[in-house]
């Protein structure tokens, strides 16, 4: 994965986000919302996905629309990104926005290292993910979970799933002790998801632990 880095390189804060080309378009204006909206200094990581349903994809599901069945990939999109985590006196939180969202939910129940875990919009549909996080303590402290209002209206009937699976992660995540939100965004999947992604983040960074 190709890494694109902005802000200062020696800023104590270190966001971390899988991306895609559309993500790559906006991330400038969610940086700049997201220093509207914080005080922290940070470093933005975005890692451009080269196959999005095998690269963030913890397990193989059949195709949910279009002709791409998932893979399994997430293992390894993982251990790029820790493996640019090396520095282990900053402070690291790492976000994404649909299945990037469930793949950072994903990555956050496999290490304690990221403080927070943004999820914009996660693909919580995903086959099997709500029964994993049942079985896999996240360890992340503070989690952020958003929908928009209209996606849990899809004519897909898988991903008509998505509002009960993301309230049940929410109620599992509180009943865990994990400071946690779920916040209702106006529109469908696809609406201001760079507008989604700096709210995102900048919960969980006013949440950052000293």
């Amino acid at each position: 994965m190709k890494c694109f880095e902005y802000g200062n390189k020696n800023a104590p804060i270190v966001l971390l986000q899988p991306v895609d080309d559309h993500d790559l378009d906006t991330v400038e204006n969610e940086i700049a919302i997201i220093r509207d909206n914080t005080a922290e200094d940070f470093r933005m990581a975005a890692f451009k996905v080269g196959d999005w349903n095998k690269d963030l994809s913890p397990w193989k599901a059949p195709a949910v629309f279009g002709r791409d069945d998932f893979g399994d990939g997430a293992a390894e999109t993982l251990d790029e990104i820790m493996h640019f985590c090396g520095d282990r006196s900053k402070t690291y939180f790492i976000g994404g926005y649909s299945l990037a969202g469930l793949f950072v939910l994903w990555a956050a129940c496999q290490t304690d290292l990221f403080q927070g875990a943004a999820a914009a919009s996660p693909s919580m549909w995903f086959p099997g993910f709500t029964e994993y996080m049942k079985e896999h303590r996240i360890g992340s402290r503070h989690v952020y979970l958003s929908l928009g209002d209209k996606e849990e209206k899809a004519r897909n009937p898988v991903m008509a799933t998505v509002g009960s699976r993301i309230r049940t992660a929410y109620d599992l995540l509180r009943e865990q002790e994990v400071d946690c939100v779920l916040e209702w965004n106006r529109g469908n999947h696809f609406k201001d998801a760079d507008l989604r992604m700096a709210k995102a983040f900048s919960w969980v960074m006013k949440r950052k632990v000293p």
